[in-house]
């Protein structure tokens, strides 16, 4: 987690809501015209063939601000949201630009196709795709079912894609990186 904070830099910051609120939390940012990002699912009910939005990290919503703008929000504006705070710096806490897109990018993905590899890679190693619409994005490598995934983390919760293996390339640990990994 990046805790580089500026007042005039618009930042990712990460907001808790009651659980339940983050639509109408989503839609309020909408209406003031905040940039967010809520991870939702569309869920089908099977009587009435209605679909509907079901936010995936239930009460966490993320909002693009400065940290002006973000306390304004929340003091001015009623918004009800808490931030994270970052432990180390005890101010709000700033998700990077790169691990939040690489995230959003992890759970928009569709299947792709595959191909060969000339590399040998180990669960859990450091990985970035090379290739296909996930380029770019880095993460840790998951074998299931004899299918590989690029596994992002975002405040301890994991995104998981399934990537032709012939598109992860092994690369060093890179920065923000938690040490801990989904077996």
């Amino acid at each position: 987690m990046g805790n580089a904070l500026t007042s005039d830099r618009p930042c990712w910051f990460a907001a808790r809501t009651r659980c339940g609120a983050e639509l109408g939390v989503r839609d309020r940012l909408d209406r003031l015209g905040t940039e967010h990002f809520l991870p939702v699912e569309l869920l089908r009910r099977t009587r009435s063939r209605a679909t509907y939005e079901h936010p995936l990290i239930p009460g966490l919503i993320f909002l693009r601000a400065t940290k002006k703008q973000a306390c304004a929000l929340t003091n001015e504006m009623s918004l009800p949201v808490r931030y994270l705070i970052d432990p180390a710096t005890h101010t709000l806490l700033v998700v990077p630009d790169k691990q939040l897109d690489d995230f959003r990018r992890v759970l928009d993905l569709s299947a792709g196709e595959g191909g060969l590899l000339d590399q040998p890679l180990a669960l859990g190693d450091f990985v970035r795709v090379v290739k296909g619409t996930l380029r770019g994005v880095e993460g840790r490598v998951l074998e299931f079912h004899g299918e590989f995934y690029v596994v992002v983390e975002l405040l301890g919760w994991y995104a998981r894609a399934r990537v032709p293996r012939a598109w992860l390339e092994k690369i060093e640990r890179p920065t923000g990186f938690s040490e801990t990994f989904p077996a």
